[in-house]
């Protein structure tokens, strides 16, 4: 089989991918290889349909028409096996597809820490970052009247499974190893925030500063956890969530750079020629750090896909950095976070603050520049703070207004507005 653009992967970058190709040529040959069996959908969604709030066909993102409708060939529920990156071929579980041009983007996997105790076969055992794990886990619960689970991780996805847990009526224990939860994004008194907010309005108990130290079983089935300080909590159903990695499976020993992630350009190229990658399997530009950085969030993989898909068709687009940005709502609680909101003992970083009842919000300054910042609560005119921190926006003027609850454009000097309202994709 022959292909002019072979884009491995069916998440957001694939799919954007395919939008930005499509702005170029609209002719060549797409084919999309996918080792998931589903159409499409939004992985932050699955927690709501873990929760029972909505059903598999409202996760879609793109409509069933959209393969069609861009003449992709979408080959679902089959791997990647190998790449040769100088025949252009992949070997996959239909056989091998010769490509011109191919973007990789594989995502990420779960990290699983080795465990005393612990069997990959152990029924009971979940990952949570695709639909899958919540179709197991919705069937799990139901097959064994599950009526308490402990999560290990809290960051994003430990919380947001949690969440989907809660919502089905099932007792649910965080285990997390860090002080406090989301600790990558939030600080402490956001963080504390949230766990109160858990623990007042949701069947819910968190116990940070631990681990599961040992998983029990018996007859191949979970029964229970043993933690590092010593509480034992009696469970079917364990969720491990305490990070993702990005899939480098097909890459490794093909020549294609890695680090952390898979090294681009600012085009999306790898080191090897006609072949792109995006999305969390990306290692691109951090637009505050200034250097290539794994940022595993949906509108980077969205904006990478998209501009990889341009440059693959023969277009000129040029990624020149994101930086880590989360909305999310935790026990009925919006929070919204940007940047660098916990800088370390460095001098140079300035912090305001202001919080009240229900909410809290904090500004993190270098050098008079936003670098990051924390809304919690009240989070409507957050978006603003967005554009500010991507063009380093000098505000020294304006300063003592940050935190104003009636903080607008209109405080924004005049032809920093004008930009937003005309420049390239409005964002007002």
């Amino acid at each position: 089989m022959k292909t002019r653009y072979l884009i491995i992967g069916n998440s957001v970058s694939g799919v954007n991918c395919i939008e930005g190709i499509r702005q170029v040529d609209r002719e060549g040959e797409i084919t999309v290889v996918s080792d998931e069996s589903v159409f499409n959908y939004s992985r932050p969604l699955i927690s709501y349909y873990l929760g029972g709030r909505l059903d598999e066909k409202s996760l879609s993102f793109r409509g069933r028409d959209f393969y069609g409708r861009n003449g992709v060939e979408l080959l679902a529920g089959t791997r990647a096996e190998k790449v040769d990156p100088e025949r252009k071929e992949v070997t996959t579980g239909r056989g091998v597809i010769e490509f011109d041009r191919m973007l990789i983007s594989t995502g990420g996997k779960p990290f699983i820490p080795q465990l005393k105790g612990y069997s990959e076969g152990m029924e009971g055992l979940f990952a949570f970052t695709r639909l899958d794990d919540a179709i197991a886990m919705i069937s799990h619960i139901n097959k064994n009247n599950t009526g308490n689970a402990v999560v290990l991780g809290g960051g994003l996805i430990g919380l947001k499974c949690a969440e989907g847990l809660i919502e089905r009526g099932i007792r649910t224990v965080i285990v997390e190893l860090a002080d406090r939860l989301l600790s990558a994004t939030l600080d402490a008194t956001a963080s504390g925030i949230i766990e109160k907010g858990l623990k007042e309005k949701k069947n819910c108990e968190v116990f940070s500063k631990d681990s599961v130290e040992e998983i029990e079983s018996s007859g191949g089935k979970l029964s229970g956890v043993l933690l590092k300080s010593g509480r034992k909590i009696k469970t079917n159903l364990l969720v491990i969530a305490i990070g993702v990695r990005p899939n480098l499976d097909l890459v490794r020993g093909t020549g294609i750079k890695h680090n952390r992630g898979i090294a681009v350009d600012s085009r999306m190229r790898t080191n090897c020629r006609d072949i792109y990658a995006a999305g969390d399997v990306a290692e691109g530009m951090d637009g505050l750090l200034g250097e290539n950085a794994v940022i595993a969030i949906w509108p980077v993989a969205a904006r990478q896909g998209r501009i990889a898909g341009i440059n693959m068709g023969g277009g000129d687009a040029v990624y020149d950095g994101m930086f880590p940005m989360n909305a999310v709502d935790i026990a009925g609680i919006p929070v919204v976070s940007f940047g660098i909101t916990s800088p370390s003992g460095e001098k140079g970083y300035e912090v305001i603050e202001k919080s009240g009842d229900g909410f809290y919000k904090k500004i993190v300054l270098k050098d008079d520049v936003i670098v990051g910042c924390i809304f919690l609560g009240k989070i409507e005119r957050s978006g603003i703070f967005s554009g500010i921190i991507r063009d380093r926006m000098n505000v020294s003027h304006f300063k003592n207004e940050l935190l104003r609850d009636d903080f607008g454009l209109l405080v924004l000097p005049k032809e920093y507005r004008k930009h937003l309202v005309t420049g390239e994709g409005i964002e007002v």
